[in-house]
């Protein structure tokens, strides 16, 4: 198992706090004491002695309490859940990872800290150009939008409307996260603090705003001090023509709200061609199965009405001796390119229909047919 299954299983595994205490996410301070009064007399090792469930839970009382007494450790819980007391936040999507309603799906990361920013910091501050004192990046998150279409909506291009749910901004506080905001005292503003370990300095989320760096008398009740609040997201916006499975449009700023008004993320849509029943696609080209033509006509040659994919049919010209399996190419009829009106070619496979009831006349004219048209040395089968 990698380190970073071995870090999610652990956190999926703790509780959430609220239901530890049975209190809604909108208790007031005085609902969490009552409720944490209630269940630490409960659990209490004295009132249960050799249980040591009672004791875990006991435990878990007090960790949920300290969090969600402090306004500052609250908004940081409600935003980033465990992941902001270990240091290890990887993310801000509300609802956690994986699929949300709507195809929505949050892609954890603030602008992508990972191990190369992390060895950046140590080795710059080795050498003397540290980071110290630099203002933590509160920028949203970039968020994920699965969106699957028809292949003639590809086609043609499309506008489309998107609803989701995301990290928008405090409308209760106006961004401003509450009353009485002033500078964090320990992390001077910066969101971080450094630590020393020998020769090594490394940074890490400030324990005391927990990276918002500044501190509330008052704290908005809705949004905890970061300024943000989850939101329904309305947004229309525009598929070219052309497009295929896997492309990606970033919408720039429609993101997670940021961190007390910084910037927004970004959201970055993935386009999903469903399969359509009449063509394949390969790239600008389409294939197409079924095309029929009776035997005769694959004979003399004439024409056949083909569907297109921009609607309609068109008259395709039939030449004669085409045999089944055959494909036709129809040049200009396939995909257009993103950005250009240049498209690709239709192949149309040619199945020849054998009738497989036949008049007596019908019967003796192929005979004749046969007759005249067979040659007249017999050759040897794998001739």
């Amino acid at each position: 198992m990698n380190l970073y299954a071995e870090s999610t299983i652990s956190k999926s595994m703790k509780r959430d706090y609220y239901d530890i205490l049975g209190v809604s996410k909108t208790a007031t301070d005085a609902e969490l004491k009552s409720a944490f009064r209630k269940a630490a007399v409960k659990h209490h090792p004295d009132k249960n002695p050799g249980d040591n469930s009672a004791e875990e839970k006991f435990k878990e009382v007090n960790e949920a309490y300290e969090v969600l007494k402090d306004p500052q450790k609250r908004a940081a819980y409600d935003r980033f859940g465990h992941a902001a007391s270990d240091g290890s936040r990887a993310g801000s999507g509300f609802g956690g990872g994986g699929s949300g309603a709507n195809g929505f799906d949050f892609n954890f990361g603030q602008g992508g800290s990972g191990f190369g920013d992390m060895f950046s910091d140590i080795f710059s501050d080795f050498f003397g150009g540290g980071r110290g004192g630099q203002q933590k990046d509160n920028r949203g998150g970039d968020l994920r939008y699965d969106l699957r279409i028809t292949l003639a909506e590809a086609f043609a291009g499309l506008e489309k409307s998107l609803v989701f749910r995301r990290a928008g901004t405090c409308k209760t506080c106006n961004v401003e996260g509450g009353r009485g905001r002033e500078t964090c005292g320990k992390c001077k503003g910066s969101g971080v603090i450094s630590i020393r370990q020998g020769f090594f300095i490394s940074q890490t989320e400030c324990d005391v705003c927990h990276g918002l760096g500044v501190t509330f008398r008052e704290s908005c009740r809705t949004c905890r001090g970061s300024g943000i609040s989850e939101e329904e997201a309305k947004l229309k916006i525009k598929i070219p023509a052309g497009v295929d499975t896997g492309a990606r449009l970033r919408i720039e700023g429609e993101g997670e709200a940021g961190i007390l008004g910084s910037p927004s993320g970004d959201l970055y849509v993935y386009i999903q061609v469903a399969p359509d029943k009449r063509w394949m696609r390969e790239g600008k080209n389409l294939h197409a199965t079924g095309a029929s033509i009776s035997f005769v006509t694959a004979a003399l040659g004439g024409s056949l009405d083909i569907p297109v994919i921009e609607g309609g049919e068109i008259n395709v010209k039939i030449p004669a001796g085409l045999e089944s399996g055959e494909r036709l190419r129809i040049p200009g009829r396939g995909m257009p390119s993103v950005g250009s009106s240049a498209r690709g070619d239709m192949f149309i496979e040619i199945k020849v229909v054998t009738p497989k009831k036949l008049s007596k006349r019908q019967e003796d004219l192929l005979r004749e047919f046969d007759a005249e048209t067979a040659p007249k040395k017999k050759r040897g089968f794998f001739k």
